[in-house]
């Protein structure tokens, strides 16, 4: 199995999905601009994608796949169907006890997440009814969850990995129905956008499902028991929970503090929603895929083929990357106000938002290797390790995050992000080296750094590119030139980086046509 042409298959697949859904932001940014509407939708989807990816992608995905795999390899398929089917009970069980006493509790818990909400009762209320619409999402993607595991796990990648795509279509045929029935910037708006969470939920569950079937791996609901496989997935988990879900742990503690000044909340989101582009396509794609293809080679006892994947995943990541982050950078003022600017979203939005972006660009790296690091412990069936690095993490933001605002607002709380993020990284890295499960080899020391070396030519000429626009261009921007100039910016950097890395030995025309032949 190839390890780049997996990578591939799901960056491709996510790559869509996040294109797709940044047209969806940036028709969301036209209807619901920052005002109190967006906030509370904003609130309300965030919400369950926390629950998401604490019960789902943080515990399932980490301890899940590697015990699934255990079983797979040593016992066959029978035994392995049957683990799974035993994890889907304890999981369905523990979704819907979270779902009612959410649905019960969900003005005190709305009181924990966005305290500043309380002093605007009618934004308050809004985000109470539109986080109940929402919250059931948090089952099916949670059970979507665990059967892309599966999947995953027999080597499957491109349907799961599509599904998001579907959600990203619900949403623009509600935003669509938001613009046609003159329901911009007001609190229907915000009921027909919950209302296309909690139906893309059962559209993305649906297609994995069927995908399931396809594969022989229909999976049976039985009554919950505490087997043994259970009992070993709920240890693992437990501490998977912290170390997985960091990201949206840290993105809950900026939202509490982000409430307490009007509109921190929408520029965090839209900043984030630009950096999470390459974090997805990059970082993500390769966690997903790396975990099983770790398991695997260590259920075999092949340390030095693990060690080498380990190589290969960072090299794949960071030649991406450190372009990626240097580009969101040096021009997010452009990137900004070319996606988002128009309609509800004004200038000043732009302006309030681009240092946000920026400050997020500097830890991309850092949030990209946690997803590559993570898989070796996780392959190792250790959570504990990552968990502690992650609570370390936690409390680096939360900290940055209380001392930053005051002075910095918004800003603040990126920057306190990153730097949580950075940390996380690196203690995580030197662990992997210390145990000797992570040596990095002289291919690898090469390319990076020579892509540093390309990224920095890439800045040069995005810079002169923008210096050379806002000359060209005089008077008043229009949505169409400010879309313009970004599409100029994209194009220059991509040739400039595609050719200072060829120039400087990143790789070669070789490569890039061999992988335009594989796709």
């Amino acid at each position: 199995m190839s390890l780049l042409r997996n990578f591939a298959t799901v960056g491709a697949a996510t790559a869509a999905s996040r294109i797709l859904g940044f047209v969806r932001d940036m028709l969301m940014a036209a209807a619901l601009g920052t005002g109190p509407v967006a906030d509370a939708f904003f609130v309300a989807f965030r919400f369950p994608n926390l629950f998401r990816r604490l019960f789902a992608e943080g515990a399932f995905n980490s301890a899940f796949i590697p015990l699934f795999a255990r079983r797979l390899e040593g016992e066959g398929e029978d035994a392995a169907k049957q683990f799974a089917q035993e994890a889907l009970a304890a999981l369905l069980l523990a979704l819907l006890a979270v779902t009612a006493v959410a649905e019960i509790a969900m003005p005190a818990l709305m009181f924990v997440l966005a305290p500043g909400f309380y002093t605007d009762p009618a934004k308050f209320d809004l985000a109470v009814m539109l986080t109940r619409i929402c919250f059931p999402y948090l089952t099916f993607v949670s059970l979507l969850a665990l059967f892309s595991g599966v999947l995953n796990a027999n080597g499957r990648f491109a349907v799961a990995a599509s599904a998001p795509t579907l959600l990203n279509v619900v949403f623009m045929i509600a935003l669509a129905a938001v613009f046609a029935f003159g329901h911009a910037n007001t609190p229907a708006a915000g009921y027909w956008l919950s209302g296309g969470v909690f139906i893309g939920g059962v559209v993305q569950l649906a297609a994995v499902v069927w995908e399931l079937h396809r594969a022989g791996w229909l999976l049976q609901l039985r009554r919950p028991r505490y087997t043994e496989g259970v009992r070993r997935l709920l240890k693992l988990s437990i501490p998977a929970v912290i170390a997985g879900g960091i990201t949206q742990i840290n993105i809950v503690v900026g939202t509490m503090i982000a409430s307490l000044a009007a509109g921190s909340v929408s520029y965090l989101y839209y900043a984030d929603r630009v950096y999470q582009l390459p974090l997805g396509i990059v970082g993500i794609a390769i966690g997903v895929v790396l975990l099983p293809d770790l398991a695997r080679r260590l259920r075999g006892g092949d340390e030095e083929a693990a060690s080498g994947q380990q190589n290969r995943a960072i090299e794949f990541a960071m030649v991406l990357t450190l372009p990626a982050a240097a580009a969101l950078f040096v021009v997010s003022g452009p990137i900004i106000a070319g996606l988002f600017e128009r309609g509800a979203f004004t200038g000043a939005d732009t302006a309030r938002t681009a240092p946000a972006l920026a400050a997020f660009a500097l830890g991309l790296p850092g949030f990209v290797l946690i997803k590559v690091f993570s898989p070796g412990f996780f392959a190792r069936e250790d959570t504990r390790t990552p968990m502690w690095f992650a609570a370390i993490n936690a409390g680096i933001n939360i900290v940055l995050s209380l001392v930053l605002f005051p002075f910095l607002q918004h800003v603040g709380i990126a920057i306190a992000t990153t730097l949580g993020g950075t940390v996380n990284a690196a203690l995580l890295g030197m662990t992997l080296y210390r145990r000797r499960h992570f040596l990095p080899d002289e291919r690898l020391r090469r390319r990076l750094t020579r892509a540093a070396a390309a990224a920095g030519a890439m800045v040069l000429a995005l810079v002169v590119a923008s210096v050379v626009f806002a000359v060209w261009s005089t008077g008043e921007q229009t949505g169409a030139t400010r879309l313009g100039h970004l599409l100029v910016l994209v194009v220059v950097g991509i040739a400039a980086y595609g050719a200072a890395a060829v120039w400087l030995g990143v790789t070669s025309k070789g490569e890039i046509l061999a992988a335009v032949r594989r796709r």
